[in-house]
């Protein structure tokens, strides 16, 4: 990943001036849910370039050393090999941008990814997740921990009281002090969007969290009952160029929780492409939180290889 996000001061005058135009951001929703998807070849080509934005994640409270194992195999193996000759992609090193664990799972990953010998980062949830209702001081604790672990990038989770309540300052210090907890590890910061009542209030989490030097803006932490969706998104990829075009600052995002299903990942980075362009479709500023995804885009090159449809069997998780 690239540098650090610098961050800005706090501006409280811009903040108060947002109010998000809901049925506009409807609107432009249902027109890219709308869209046709792209057919055969381009279709195998979109579906290979969502693989490298994945964040492979198991967040389980039966998570296990050897799960966390299989999991980073199908990191650095994502689609079957015979599957990439086939399409003359096998010797690119296509692999998922990282995989995404709890903090006391982190270990297990670095250790499985060294063993497998590939430099995939390892991303880990800290700071009370998911419902970040945890102490500061217990909160930045985690983050320190897992970095010393050997986590090279952080999703924390923001508290979403302080949205709801309007305190925008004390979500910028707390941000704050995430980033500098993360050290040289970049931060990811979740929002929880599902949980902030309002499109208007989505969008000024989204500001705050960026002057307070989140390297990526993430939608939830796919245990809300609302999780990833278009609207949310737009708005977020809004403040996102905003953002740019004040600062000079380029921020990533990360939609997760609920992208299931191939079709659904290219509708997200067809969305990524019409609202911040070419330069933000790589890992190091476009991600996809997902454990499941990618068995369903490893099922559609299947076919797209062989013209019928995978068994179960035929595409074991490792």
């Amino acid at each position: 990943m690239s540098a650090h996000q610098r961050g800005t001061e706090l501006d409280l005058s811009w903040i108060s001036k947002i109010q998000v135009n809901q049925p506009a951001v409807l609107r432009r929703a249902e027109q890219i849910q709308a869209r046709r998807p792209v057919k055969k070849e381009w279709q195998a080509a979109w579906l290979l370039k969502a693989v490298t934005f994945i964040d492979l994640t198991t967040l389980s409270g039966d998570d296990t050393s050897s799960n966390i194992q299989r999991l980073c195999y199908k990191a650095k193996y994502p689609i079957r090999e015979d599957l990439l000759k086939a399409l003359n992609m096998h010797d690119k090193g296509i692999t998922t941008a990282a995989v995404c664990v709890y903090p006391a799972r982190v270990c297990d990953a670095v250790k499985a990814l060294k063993a497998a010998g590939c430099d995939i980062p390892v991303a880990s949830v800290a700071t009370g997740f998911p419902a970040g209702q945890t102490h500061l001081k217990t909160r930045l604790e985690e983050i320190r921990l897992a970095v010393e672990d050997g986590a090279s990038e952080i999703d924390v989770v923001i508290n979403r009281t302080l949205v709801l309540t309007g305190q925008w300052e004390a979500l910028y210090d707390e941000i704050c002090q995430f980033r500098k907890a993360c050290g040289e590890a970049h931060l990811k910061t979740i929002l929880a969007t599902g949980e902030l009542g309002s499109l208007t209030n989505v969008y000024k989490a989204s500001m705050i969290a960026m002057m307070a030097g989140s390297d990526f803006i993430k939608t939830s932490t796919g245990k809300e009952t609302v999780n990833a969706t278009f609207p949310v998104a737009i708005v977020m990829l809004r403040a996102i160029r905003d953002f740019f075009w004040k600062t000079g600052n380029k921020v990533g995002f990360k939609p997760a929780g609920g992208i299931r299903s191939a079709k659904d990942s290219l509708a997200w980075l067809s969305l990524i492409k019409e609202e911040l362009g070419d330069e933000w479709l790589k890992p190091e500023l476009f991600r996809i939180g997902a454990s499941t995804l990618l068995t369903d885009i490893e099922r559609q090159i299947y076919h797209h290889v062989t013209g019928r449809y995978a068994a179960y069997h035929d595409l074991p998780m490792s």
